[in-house]
């Protein structure tokens, strides 16, 4: 009898080997999505001229996209596991930073729970990618192919 849940991690294994690109993860992709709507809500209204504000959320929700991609460059599993730790913080960070962004009246409340939702799905895929990556006996690109 064919086991499934091992056909899936040995796929998934295969997949992940094959990335060569921090920008071919769903999950950066998501960050960098994330990133485009904080970018365009604070383009607008009051929120754009909070010029403090408004650099801080935006540099926030592009430091989970940036962290995702230094540790996947690092070519290690450990530093990669360590990027994506950090880059959950900025999700957290994000997230804060929108409800105070509501609280001020910058950002509607669908822009709220578009951010709120985003944040929250993207720091559970990181924590889940996360534990993969722990459990896995793949060490990292760098060490794939031994130099002699």
């Amino acid at each position: 009898m064919i086991d499934l849940a091992q056909v899936g991690k040995v796929v998934a294994r295969r997949a992940f080997r094959s990335l060569k690109l921090a920008q071919d993860l769903d999950i950066w992709k998501d960050a960098r999505s994330l990133c485009r709507v904080v970018f365009a809500v604070t383009s607008k209204g009051l929120f754009c001229r909070d010029y403090r504000f408004k650099d801080q959320i935006r540099a926030s929700s592009g430091s989970i996209m940036d962290n995702i991609a230094e540790g996947f460059e690092r070519g290690g599993n450990k530093e990669f596991i360590q990027f994506l730790a950090i880059a959950e913080g900025p999700c957290g960070e994000t997230r804060s930073q929108a409800y105070r962004a509501f609280d001020f009246k910058y950002i509607k409340q669908e822009d709220l729970r578009e951010i709120l939702d985003r944040t929250m799905s993207l720091s559970k895929r990181i924590s889940g990618f996360i534990s993969y990556l722990k459990k896995s006996t793949y060490k990292g690109s760098k060490y794939a192919n031994p130099k002699p």
